[in-house]
This record gives C-alpha cells, structure tokens and sequence, in this order.
C-alpha cells in the first residue's frame, strides 16, 4: 500500500506560476506516476505522466507550459506550473500505478483567478 500525500496548491494570477509536490510513504521506482486534474462539473482527465525511465507525456492542454518530474530516491514528484490560466483552476491528484496497482492523494486546489 502507498500512500500519495499533495501539496502546493494555491490561489494564483493568471499567468503566474505554482509547484505541486507529491510525497509517496513507500519507494515509487516501480511507478508510473502522473498528475490528474478534475474541475467542478467535470470528469478527471490527465495533465501528466512520468514513467520510471522519466520518459514523460504531456496533455495538450498544458504542453510548454507543464513540467513533471520524479526523484525516485526522494519518493516524490513534481509539478511545475507555470503561464497557468483560469481554465487550469481544479483538484489535482497525484496518481501512481503499476500493472496491479492504482493509488490516489487526496487532490489539491488550484485556483487560477485575477
């Protein structure tokens, strides 16, 4: 069981910038880890990917403007956010998985607004 703890979440400008961080209890080496977002009368959807080789995959949403990262011996990942625009205001949840397993944080806020 890992458990995927998130933090960084915010109120910010439009075109400013934010770093969610996702701080795992056990190693996520094995991983696949991502970030999800979910807005309110919407289905979550994918922001990013990151798998254990940090080969990475990007929605096109938030392409040149996102950036994941992982630091396996650190147990977390990263998201840099950055030109971030009304329309990336949600819940983001930090997700790993594996073929067997699927884990999920409790989601933080952003909220993009002047």
């Amino acid at each position: 069981q890992v458990q995927l703890v998130e933090s960084g979440g915010g109120l910010v400008q439009p075109g400013g910038s934010l770093r969610l961080s996702c701080t795992a209890s056990g190693s996520i080496f094995a991983y696949i880890m991502g970030w999800y977002r979910q807005a309110p009368g919407k289905q979550r959807e994918l922001v990013a990917v990151i798998d254990s080789s940090s080969r990475t995959n990007y929605a096109d949403s938030v392409k040149g403007r996102f950036t994941i990262s992982r630091d396996n011996a650190k147990n977390t990942n990263d998201l840099q956010m950055n030109s971030l625009k009304p329309e990336d205001t949600a819940v983001y949840y930090c997700n790993a998985r594996s073929l067997f397993q699927n884990y999920w944080g409790q989601g933080t806020q952003v909220t993009v607004s002047s």
